[in-house]
């Protein structure tokens, strides 16, 4: 999974829901750190202005991207598992690898320094590295340099004065599994009677239309082939990464799925 960076994405949803995810969970992050921000602010995407601790631009637009990985069986057989948090541009753009000179390694370490262990013990069971790509650490890492960097809330300078170095990846990845905790996407289609199989097909906008009906919006369905295996939610951020209220929107356009004869291959 190292290697699937780069990936072609939309362009800027339109319309969001009402709710949005501000719970008490979203808050708590490693070592109390705190962007100072609030949720008042500006909804990102909402104008033209440049990215500040408080206003995430240009990426604005964040895609929090799950694998269902079948060959070789990743993750539960009962759960997607996490890609990742994607900072695209509110325009369809996107950068990556933005700050080299913050490419931190031995991501576990940096955690549990940082006391985020149950962050870390949570990774290890829901955010791994097909096997023949390379290892758990290579994915966060990689993660963490091609993404994380990008994201203008989450500049060192945006920091608590006397935080440790790495404090900005920790709350990074701190929020990536907090998101992904809300979004239980094996759970919301199985709520609507749809399960893995090896011999049962369904087309695109039966698959939405289950989601839609458990998450409020309508996420974008990737595919290897016919077979089901990646799903983007998409969200603004009013705030920082760190802290700020993460408000689901619809995707922009549909994902590479087929119209139809899609299968949802069963975890082994």
């Amino acid at each position: 999974m190292v290697a699937l960076n780069g990936l072609l994405r939309p362009a800027v949803a339109a319309g969001s829901i009402a709710a949005s995810l501000n719970t008490s969970s979203l808050n708590k992050r490693a070592g109390s750190i705190s962007s100072g921000c609030g949720t008042t602010g500006a909804l990102s995407c909402s104008s033209n202005a440049k990215g500040t601790c408080c206003f995430e631009a240009p990426g604005g637009l964040i895609l929090q991207t799950q694998f269902w990985d079948t060959s070789p069986e990743t993750g539960p057989t009962d759960s997607w598992t996490i890609h990742g948090l994607w900072p695209d541009n509110c325009d369809g753009s996107f950068s990556e690898d933005c700050d080299p000179s913050r490419d931190y390694t031995g991501i576990s370490s940096l955690l549990t320094a940082q006391g985020a262990s149950s962050t870390l013990s949570f990774m290890n069971q829901f955010w791994l590295n097909d096997p023949d790509d390379g290892s758990n650490e290579e994915l966060w890492e990689h993660e963490w340099a091609t993404h994380g960097t990008c994201y203008s809330t989450l500049q060192t300078s945006c920091l608590p004065e006397g935080s440790p170095k790495g404090a900005e990846a920790v709350a990074f990845f701190e929020q990536v599994v907090t998101l992904f905790k809300t979004l239980p996407t094996y759970e919301w289609l199985t709520n609507q009677g749809i399960k893995p199989s090896s011999s049962t097909t369904h087309t695109y906008s039966a698959l939405t239309a289950a989601l839609e009906a458990e998450a409020g919006v309508i996420p974008a369905l990737n595919c290897d082939g016919s077979d089901l295996d990646e799903i983007y939610w998409y969200f603004h951020l009013r705030g920082s990464v760190i802290d700020g209220e993460f408000e689901p929107i619809s995707a922009p356009e549909k994902g590479d799925c087929p119209s139809s004869g899609i299968k949802w291959l069963p975890k082994n």
